[in-house]
């Protein structure tokens, strides 16, 4: 692949992931206001987000989310198979059982993936990730 073409692919990889975000973001608020009720607002669920452990879990995403936007955003830069291989090797290791770094989020994880909305959101950036591979 071109740089274009990866850098192309990448950008949508990254959309795909901020809806996916998005989606488990709503189902920890529920999760959140289920336990302690409504958010009042925006500025406070971002609040909650940065600060309270009900949503710490999504944090290891949320990291390489904004690692992948600054490679994308990184001026001059020349993207290459190996840009890809460490956004796979990425999320591999964060839905890896065999990596204990990230047992919270996989635990999050797992309460989600019920929720219609995470399900359609993690088919499209899956199968935009599996239509990178070398």
């Amino acid at each position: 692949m071109t740089d274009t073409a990866i850098r192309s692919k990448l950008d949508a990889l990254a959309r795909d992931l901020k809806a996916y975000h998005k989606a488990l973001l709503n189902f920890a608020r529920g999760e959140y206001e289920f336990l302690y009720g409504p958010v009042k607002n925006e500025f406070e669920l971002y609040s909650l987000v940065m600060n309270h452990e009900s949503f710490q879990w999504l944090r290891p995403l949320s990291g390489l989310m904004a690692t992948l936007d600054d490679v994308l955003d990184t001026k001059g830069m020349q993207l290459t198979q190996r840009n890809v291989d460490d956004v796979q090797g990425a999320l591999g290791l964060l839905f890896s059982e065999a990596d204990s770094r990230f047992a919270d989020f996989r635990a999050g994880y797992t309460r989600a993936k019920g929720d219609a909305a995470v399900r359609e959101t993690e088919a499209k950036w899956r199968a935009l990730l599996n239509s990178m591979e070398a």
